[in-house]
């Protein structure tokens, strides 16, 4: 059986006593600290930090030494030992700056403002990270300077200063998007959407949003992505488009990851904006350009393939009632259903396409035959293997359902 890094360290102690490997034990204890640290064992992570940083202080090593009492500020504040924590990070800032590290000193700025931020001391907050930004700038380190002046930037935001805080998070934004770091690029954008939202923008707020969102797939950060829909609805919501407030609150309840902050967030939206799912997606789809519908279609089929077959089926079948009432638009619509199925993953596909099937029957008769028509005519826009596989399935989900194979 594989050891674990933190078994593997402990070993390497014992083969590196203080006396004899001073540097080498302190550099062991400082690496197994940090494990600790990450794996939520904080006694005993601030246990080995604190050797670390004894040993190498006793053997002069003085830029390790501060790099160990960062870490160790990190595990105080992680243990609410909040004014040892400002000591440390004070410290090891100071020590940082003497030695001519700005990336570290940035490190421990960065840190020392969270700490600050838990003190309810906003301007030491504000300043530590404002010396956080300017140093990690100076370094050459973009992500990390878009998240002190993104969280610089919030906070001016939670404490009534949207304007200022609108500044501080377009540059966040600008920042990340010279890392390069998608995470980074979302959380901006996402605060950013807020400060917007605060400063009475609402359009803007949307466009920021909408930012997050592509930094955010739901595949990848479902958790995020629900935050950002939440948000989202909540700007919609600013804006008066009732609809698209309730689709993106909608589409954040269905994720499973959503935090209850953010459930909550987007129940109260559905209850100050009660509607129906299917007149919502119409709605939205009445108003946006012909090449938008499939992104539309695509975020409302991922929510739908969460949701019970019954519910399901109500967004499906909705959907057919504006095909049907939309003669003029009807095949567009159609095929811009169809191109979202056929990017679908298997098991969503299935869903969707039986779904599909089950919403087209128990209509009248005329309607049923219209909807298969304006379907075969979609089919017919598709490339060859494309036209066959959805014909394929939708005629196997007929048949699964004792129904006549007559979709081509």
């Amino acid at each position: 059986m594989a050891q674990s890094e933190q078994d593997v360290l402990v070993e390497r102690l014992g083969r590196y006593p203080a006396d004899r490997y001073p540097v080498q034990h302190a550099t062991t204890q400082f690496h197994l600290g940090s494990v600790l640290l990450h794996e939520g064992e904080i006694p005993r992570a601030l246990a080995a930090l604190r050797t670390a940083r004894e040993t190498f202080a006793l053997t002069g090593m003085a830029l390790e030494q501060a790099k160990a009492t960062v870490m160790e500020g990190i595990g105080l504040r992680s243990a609410g030992r909040l004014d040892e924590a400002t000591v440390a990070f004070t410290a090891a800032g100071g020590a940082l700056d003497s030695l001519g590290q700005p990336a570290e000193q940035a490190a421990a700025a960065y840190n020392l403002g969270l700490v600050r931020q838990d003190c309810q001391d906003t301007d030491g907050a504000h300043r530590a990270w404002r010396q956080a930004h300017d140093l990690f700038t100076e370094a050459g380190y973009p992500a990390q300077a878009s998240a002190a002046a993104r969280d610089h930037g919030a906070s001016l935001l939670a404490t009534g200063d949207p304007a200022q805080a609108e500044h501080l998070l377009t540059r966040a934004l600008e920042l990340a998007d010279t890392a390069r770091d998608a995470a980074s690029v979302g959380a901006a954008a996402n605060a950013l959407g807020l400060a917007h939202l605060g400063a009475g923008a609402p359009d803007a707020a949307v466009v920021a949003l909408h930012r997050a969102l592509s930094a955010f797939p739901r595949s990848l950060r479902p958790a995020e992505y629900a935050m950002v829909k939440a948000n989202l609805a909540l700007a919609h919501e600013s804006a008066g488009d009732h609809a698209r407030a309730r689709l993106a609150a909608r589409q954040s309840l269905a994720v499973p990851a959503a935090a209850a902050a953010v459930r909550d967030q987007a129940n109260q939206v559905l209850i100050r904006l009660p509607g129906r799912p299917a007149d919502d997606l119409l709605a939205v789809l009445d108003s946006e350009e012909r090449d938008r519908w499939p992104g539309v279609l695509r975020e409302e089929l991922l929510r739908a393939v969460e949701l019970p077959p019954s519910r399901r089926c109500e967004i499906v079948s909705g959907f057919l009632d504006g095909v049907l009432a939309r003669p003029g638009a009807s095949y567009d619509l159609a095929e811009s259903l169809l191109q979202v199925v056929l990017e679908l993953p298997p098991r969503s596909y299935e869903l969707v396409v039986a779904t599909l099937v089950e919403a087209a029957t128990g209509r009248p008769e005329q309607d049923t035959e219209r909807i298969r028509a304006v379907i075969a005519s979609a089919l017919a826009r598709f490339a060859l293997p494309q036209w066959q596989r959805l014909a394929a399935g939708l005629n196997a989900a007929a048949r699964a359902s004792g129904q006549p194979a007559t979709w081509r």
